[in-house]
């Protein structure tokens, strides 16, 4: 399927506590990703949630698949550029990128297996 990712990323710092970590996959998991599939927008397919732990520090990013650019817009309004990250997950994170970047899809997993 070709379409257009918005990619948000997030990072944690310090990991002397790792329940950061977890806090906020479980925010985005379990509070802000349905929350998003519960408002069934038009064109929206979806998100990965991704990890990397890397030394003493955690990056998550955020996939969220969309058929086109003007379904992203419709997703996020006008500055539909400006990353979402709630209240209670930047509570737990060191920083965070404030836009988000979107990418047009050339080629999906069932086009190169």
């Amino acid at each position: 399927m070709k379409g257009v990712m918005r990619c948000d990323f997030a990072l944690l710092e310090r990991l002397d506590d790792p329940a950061n970590a977890d806090s906020y996959q479980r925010i985005v998991s379990e509070q802000v990703l349905p929350g998003i599939a519960a408002r069934r927008l038009d064109g929206y397919h979806g998100a990965y949630l991704l990890r990397r732990d890397v030394d003493h520090e955690v990056e998550f990013a955020t996939v969220m698949i969309f058929d086109s650019l003007e379904n992203v817009r419709a997703f996020a309004g006008k500055d539909y550029e400006t990353a979402y990250v709630p209240p209670a997950a930047q509570a737990v994170l060191a920083r965070f990128d404030e836009k988000s970047a979107h990418y047009t899809t050339l080629l999906t997993p069932e086009q190169t297996c």
